[in-house]
């Protein structure tokens, strides 16, 4: 593809499996909640090794549900605040906004996570939680952050949007924290239309937050149909949800997705390989590395330049259009109440690249890409 513009995210998709496994729900008559995203829950448990697994409509709506749920089951108080990140998608921190908490914003690391001792020097009387953002599938300095919210008594979410596939130490990073937030969206490393996964470690919470996804509905409309179709409809509401349900279309498309997740999330990681062997050593060019105990899902491969919009209108010109993931939600006038409290999260902000990475790309569109990139500085 190498004279066709490149995009910096692109999904591909087995369409003939994928068709396959939508016929059953059309040949059913059931595309809700119900078989198909029972069978993406067990699946997703096996694949992970983990407890407890809720296919809901995207990572959005998990993040939302986990803050909400915390806040239900601890007695959480608006106001009351949890220890965010600037470098993300805004999803994370509205999340916390949605249920009247106040995001703190601690600093990043080198690897664009949350930097432990930014993280110690923000927790106050009023800290309830952090949420982690495992960026471009990185575990970061995951495990001091887990000692310290551990020391701290402080709850632990895991926005693993970039994450689907990612390992520390050879076992899944959910198993460390009490809630786990996946997307399952359009352009992830496992593409659905829409999607995404909580999983929580203590089955109580796993309950509230299937009522959480279903309006507060003590049973969803599949658990309340019978073995021959009879629908039973008394059922109590037990306190204010939402309708954030995963649906069996979007969940056949991602069993097929997951059967294919590790040998894709291995070619990503062969094609951030090739960007470090041809960029590696480049005066001005700066590589974000995963952490050296994690295997990632490589969602992203990001670089640190001086002048990253001259950098993009030079790769624009070259029909190659890379991303920038993300703005400094400092920067963002809801959140502007953090503005300079976290200068290396805006350094980032300023200066960092998404290249394209997606298994569409072969080594000869690296070496165009990168070639671009060098020409880029060099003409600086």
């Amino acid at each position: 593809m190498s004279a066709q513009n490149i995009q910096v995210l692109k999904p591909k998709f087995e369409i003939e499996e994928t068709l396959n496994e939508i016929r059953q729900c059309l040949e059913i008559g059931w595309t809700g909640a119900g078989f198909k995203t029972v069978e993406m829950e067990e699946a997703w448990k096996k694949y992970t090794d983990l407890p407890h697994a809720h296919f809901v409509a995207s990572a959005t709506a998990a993040l939302h549900i986990a803050v909400a749920i915390l806040k239900l089951r601890h007695n959480w108080k608006d106001g009351d605040e949890i220890v965010s990140t600037g470098m993300t998608f805004i999803s994370t921190n509205h999340a916390i906004a949605a249920e009247n908490m106040k995001p703190i914003f601690a600093d990043i690391d080198s690897y664009g996570c949350m930097d432990p001792e930014s993280l110690e020097s923000k927790i106050g009387p009023k800290t309830r939680a952090v949420i982690f953002v495992g960026l471009g599938g990185n575990t970061g300095q995951l495990e001091k952050i887990v000692e310290i919210c551990n020391r701290h008594n402080v709850k632990l979410i895991l926005d693993a949007a970039h994450m689907a596939g990612t390992t520390l130490n050879g076992e899944c990073p959910a198993k460390l924290v009490d809630i786990t937030c996946y997307s399952f969206q359009a352009v992830k490393n496992l593409p659905t239309g829409d999607a995404g996964m909580i999983c929580c470690m203590d089955a109580e919470l796993d309950a509230m937050a299937r009522k959480f996804a279903w309006l507060g509905i003590s049973q969803d409309t599949y658990s309340r149909t019978g073995a021959k179709g009879d629908y039973k409809w008394m059922y109590d509401i037990e306190y204010l949800g939402y309708k954030y349900n995963g649906n069996a279309i979007m969940a056949a498309i991602g069993l097929v997705a997951l059967r294919h997740l590790d040998e894709q999330n291995a070619y990503r990681r062969q094609i951030s390989a090739w960007y470090r062997e041809l960029l590696g050593g480049h005066e001005g060019i700066e590589l974000i590395e995963m952490a050296p105990n994690c295997q990632a899902s490589q969602h992203l491969c990001q670089i640190l330049v001086q002048d990253r919009d001259k950098m993009m209108q030079d790769l624009y010109a070259e029909g190659i259009f890379p991303g920038v993931h993300y703005r400094d939600n400092t920067q963002y006038k809801m959140y502007s109440y953090g503005q300079g409290t976290v200068p290396k999260t805006a350094y980032f902000s300023n200066h960092i690249l998404s290249l394209p990475l997606h298994l569409h790309l072969e080594k000869a569109d690296i070496k165009r890409i990168t070639r671009a990139v060098i020409n880029s500085i060099s003409e600086g």
